[in-house]
């Protein structure tokens, strides 16, 4: 755990616990609301082979996810964190460009 601190630049073991916290919300609620906006949509797993669902389901999941963790980061106190966490992921899908100034 504590390469992890030092990796991450936090010092106590209640923020890793907040920051840990927070990953497994966001995780679960991005998927909710990207089966919520499937099931608006009209597609489910029964009109669509089983291929197809997964990868619309991937391709909303992904760009919601780093925004969702950000707000959800905000509401735990770890705004700054999940700030520059979610700007080195977006950068690695390619949609670095979102922060710029």
């Amino acid at each position: 755990m504590n390469k992890l601190k030092q990796r991450w630049g936090i010092s106590s073991n209640f923020q890793l616990v907040v920051i840990f916290i927070v990953f497994a919300i966001n995780g679960s609620l991005s998927a909710r609301i990207s089966s919520f906006c499937m099931a608006f949509l009209g597609l489910n797993k029964t009109n669509l082979p089983w291929l197809f669902y997964y990868l619309i389901l991937i391709v909303l999941v992904m760009p919601l996810y780093p925004f969702l963790l950000i707000a959800v980061g905000f509401i735990f106190g770890q705004f700054p964190f999940f700030f520059v966490f979610s700007k080195k992921m977006l950068k690695s899908m390619g949609l670095g460009f979102i922060f710029k100034a």
